[in-house]
């Protein structure tokens, strides 16, 4: 047992290090003035006043939130059936189909994202097959429908994957139960698959929406600047603007959202875990 606690030093010495520490900083700088020194360091909630005072932020955090519902809401549309199909290939035809939806993200997302740059492009791949049709060019590259789809692209293998797991684990004796007691297939998809695979829709609906309302380099890279998101507005406080104890209040709002939306998913899921499903 010594072996093995000794074995936990090294990443809590890391963790101290890389998380609580910069964790630390950003609630300094966040309630206090800019330009202290750190023996007259003032409480102050001033950056939080600058932030919920100005229209143009809260639009910003408006429009990151809806963001990442819709995103979240088409990874669902989509990513459900795909998980559905898997789930009812032969053992051996799952671990292909999963390697396959798993294998982009083996490629840093950033050179992913980068390439949809040359997909979305006026002169670019989709264009070029419109204008076969005597279509466009149409702009696509810098749009809202082009920062969705760079973040549909990127987070929907987390919604598939979970989904997945959730229908791969349902037992099957609860199918032919539905049927004998003369279930047709869309009846028992509602009353019974689906409920039993809620667990792994809310646990893709958080690794999803999580890391799409802060994001900040699909909005730069797709929108081209034209489309800001909270992430962006982080981005430039710390690295333009010089603004750290500004961009530590953002960051905190953020950081109470996201645990907000942490716990209403994991109530939710501990609620279906207790009944098994809806009603």
């Amino acid at each position: 047992m010594r072996g093995f606690r000794s074995m936990l030093y090294p990443y809590v010495v890391w963790s101290f290090i890389m998380i609580v520490i910069p964790m630390l900083m950003i609630v300094v700088y966040a309630f206090t003035k800019e330009g202290n020194s750190v023996t007259n360091i003032l409480f102050t909630l001033d950056n939080f006043k600058s932030f919920f005072n100005d229209t143009v932020f809260i639009e910003v955090l408006e429009r990151s939130i809806f963001i990442a519902v819709i995103t979240t809401v088409l990874c669902i549309l989509l990513g459900y059936p795909v998980a559905y199909v898997i789930a009812k290939l032969k053992p051996a035809s799952q671990v292909t189909a999963v390697l396959m939806i798993t294998l982009p993200t083996w490629i840093n997302m950033l050179v992913r994202t980068y390439a949809w740059r040359g997909i979305l492009d006026k002169n670019g791949l989709i264009n070029s097959i419109l204008g076969l049709f005597g279509i466009g060019p149409i702009k696509i590259l810098e749009t809202g429908f082009a920062v969705i789809l760079g973040m549909v692209y990127n987070f929907i293998p987390f919604m598939i994957l979970q989904i997945y797991n959730s229908l791969s684990k349902m037992d099957p004796s609860y199918l032919e139960a539905a049927a004998d007691l003369g279930a047709n297939k869309a009846k028992t998809f509602f009353k019974v698959t689906l409920p039993l695979s809620l667990p792994g829709i809310i646990s893709g609906i958080t690794l999803v929406f999580l890391p799409a309302v802060s994001s900040f380099f699909i909005p730069k890279l797709l929108g081209g600047g034209q489309y800001m998101l909270i992430g962006n507005v982080i981005e430039n406080q710390f690295l333009t603007t010089g603004k750290w104890g500004f961009g530590s209040a953002i960051s905190m709002v953020m950081a109470v959202i996201i645990l907000i939306a942490m716990y209403i998913a994991r109530y939710i899921d501990k609620k279906l875990s207790v009944k098994g499903g809806l009603d």
